[in-house]
């Protein structure tokens, strides 16, 4: 990625398009474990849902593959989306300060209520909040958007190789009365998210999530509420270095479609070939150590960090090397990425509807591989419904909403977004 292209004209991007759809249904690879499970059942397969056989082979082949990739994938592809919108603005004779941070704040305003309303893995409000840091870098030349983004990869490791330290540190035996009990509040917090939390605390989430809308609420707004700042301030230098990646993606050509086909197989070759086998080594890592925490949080948390961005920029290519030439398959995908805000908040009450217990209350009742044939039923309603939509209409629900409510009019419904 080192040459920076021209403005061009404002068409849309059917490459951005099919790459967003296979990022907006993937990312539903690891999120339907958060739906559906207790909270450290996403990280360690021993606290819930099953650690061997297919439930092992599936949390294996989501490591390798998918976890943070899907999410890297979603981050890099906002970064290119953004641009493309302030580019489009610049060219329409708006103001393309007004034009980005009118979308933020209002993307920030549905993120916001999706957390506090529906679910708590809402990555919308985090966006928003970086989105509105990435404008400043919009003009920046390809190589410096990926050395600042690098920095900032680098500092995210620097920052996680601090996890596994402490809990190192936090195992080790103390004689002091008032030291160990500090000590084993704060490992509690480690075990409820990366290690095999109490019978307790599993009956606690469990009895939670299968209440009433008023108990899952209550829940939410008590241990969620400052998600967004939280976030920020854990994973924001991390989505931001995505977001940069993505804007230099879409200034080079990337994800305009534009590289060769040669050019697309010798980045996916060069970044799975460094990053798959350090995935594959930190996966046969914790299988040996049975997932003791240490080793889930040195693997997920440090060891992943400096590897996940080749991973989903050798998905970016691969993808746009499979869609080269159309097809049936490569359109619906494109279409669904097209709604990728609808696609993704309809996702989350399709899924609360399932799992939780206002809905048919499944929370805790299926294994980690029997959620996968409820993740190829969503993506079958994805794949299904969204070209015939845009065949009538020129934008998904959500995105007409979020449009006109960032421009202040009503924006135009009717007519095909596939002419």
């Amino acid at each position: 990625m080192s040459t920076q292209s021209p403005l061009r004209s404002p068409v849309r991007l059917q490459s951005l398009d099919t790459v967003r759809g296979v990022a907006v249904m993937g990312i539903l690879l690891l999120n339907i474990v958060a739906f559906a499970m207790p909270e450290a059942a996403y990280m360690n397969p021993r606290a819930y849902g099953g650690w061997q056989g297919a439930d092992l082979g599936v949390y294996l082949v989501n490591f390798v593959l998918f976890d943070g990739k899907m999410r890297g994938l979603f981050s890099f592809l906002f970064g290119a989306s953004m641009l493309l919108v302030i580019e489009r603005a610049e060219q329409g004779g708006r103001s393309p300060a007004l034009t980005h941070y009118s979308r933020m704040v209002w993307l920030l305003a549905f993120g916001l209520a999706h957390l506090w309303f529906v679910w708590y893995g809402d990555i919308l409000s985090h966006y928003a909040l970086i989105g509105m840091v990435a404008f400043a870098m919009r003009n920046m030349a390809v190589p410096r958007l990926v050395i600042l983004g690098t920095m900032l990869v680098c500092l995210g490791m620097l920052i996680f190789s601090g996890l596994p330290y402490a809990v190192h540190q936090l195992q080790l035996p103390s004689t002091d009365a008032a030291e160990a009990a500090e000590k084993a509040r704060q490992l509690r917090q480690f075990v409820n998210g990366f290690g095999i939390p109490s019978a307790e605390r599993i009956a606690s989430e469990l009895a939670v999530h299968r209440g009433d809308y008023a108990t899952i609420l209550a829940d939410r707004v008590q241990n969620f509420r400052f998600m967004p700042l939280i976030a920020l301030g854990l994973f924001g230098h991390e989505t931001l270095a995505y977001m940069l990646f993505g804007m230099a993606a879409l200034k080079s050509g990337m994800l305009r479609g534009e590289w060769s086909p040669r050019r697309y197989a010798k980045w996916l070759i060069l970044c799975w070939g460094i990053a798959l086998p350090a995935y594959v080594g930190a996966a046969v890592y914790m299988v040996s150590q049975q997932f003791e925490m240490f080793s889930v949080v040195l693997a997920v948390m440090t060891l992943a960090t400096p590897v996940r961005p080749l991973m989903f920029v050798g998905w970016a290519c691969l993808i746009l090397l499979l869609a080269r030439g159309g097809g049936a398959l490569a359109t619906r995908i494109a279409a669904a990425g097209r709604m990728a805000f609808t696609n993704y908040l309809m996702t989350s009450l399709i899924c609360t509807t399932l799992f939780y217990g206002y809905g048919l209350g499944w929370f805790g009742h299926l294994s980690r591989w029997q959620l996968y044939p409820v993740v190829l039923g969503v993506w079958g309603l994805m794949l299904l419904w969204s070209k015939p939509w845009l065949a009538r209409f020129r934008f998904g629900p959500l995105e007409w909403l979020w449009r006109s409510l960032a421009r202040w009019r009503l924006e135009p419904m009717r007519g095909s977004a596939l002419d």
